[in-house]
């Protein structure tokens, strides 16, 4: 990840780190060069192929930065080769905010958490919007897995650098999904109690019917 530290260590960065006690350690990673972009490994891509959410950052003409949420089912956000992510962008609120900025400047940051894992991933990256008509072959890669909703356009990030952040301090929370895997099993048991309940109840009537029989 020495591309993402090159990106992120700006002069103002590396004085507060200086400041702060943490220039050395920092400095580590500065080391390799940063002509290179940071290449994705099998553990990055299962870990964003298994992820139903992400912030997007981009940055708008006053310099301002605006973090949008995208989120879908797990591998929605499609892992292309070592070095691009892309997706399917959905139609929303209707601001095109992040679609607006992306015309006057194609970088972008994505923060990537996992509540259940108490992992995060963050990303630098420079991102191409294309129509599916442009791409139809993209379109239908992207379209096998996607959020639901009208597709409007095909957002395409080439990743510039990443870093595995610290997971300190995470929350772990867990989805609907990740529950109900869990929680199946049980319900199976749960499910199999209740039948051999219902079953004793009725061969407990039956050998009451039986014995006033008698």
């Amino acid at each position: 990840m020495s591309r993402y530290a090159h990106l992120a260590y700006t002069p103002t960065v590396r004085a507060v780190q200086a400041e702060l006690g943490s220039a050395l350690a920092a400095g580590r990673r500065l080391r390799a060069p940063a002509d290179r972009r940071d290449p994705l490994g099998p553990a990055e891509a299962a870990f964003l192929a298994g992820l139903d959410g992400f912030l997007l950052g981009s940055v708008g003409e006053t310099g301002w930065p605006y973090i949008q949420f995208r989120g879908g089912p797990p591998g929605f956000l499609h892992v292309l080769d070592e070095r691009t992510v892309a997706f399917a962008d959905v139609g929303g609120n209707r601001q095109y905010i992040t679609t607006g900025n992306l015309r006057g400047d194609d970088r972008v940051a994505l923060f990537f958490l996992d509540h259940a894992r108490a992992a995060r991933l963050k990303m630098y990256g420079r991102a191409t919007v294309s129509t599916e008509d442009e791409r139809p072959e993209l379109a239908a890669l992207l379209r096998a897995t996607r959020t639901e909703g009208r597709v409007e356009r095909l957002v395409v990030v080439a990743v510039e650098g990443w870093d595995w952040n610290c997971h300190r301090h995470i929350t772990p929370r867990f989805s609907e999904r990740e529950l109900s895997e869990v929680l199946e099993p049980t319900r199976r048991r749960l499910a199999q109690v209740d039948r051999l309940e219902r079953e004793n109840a009725t061969l407990r009537e039956e050998l009451r019917l039986l014995r006033e029989a008698l």
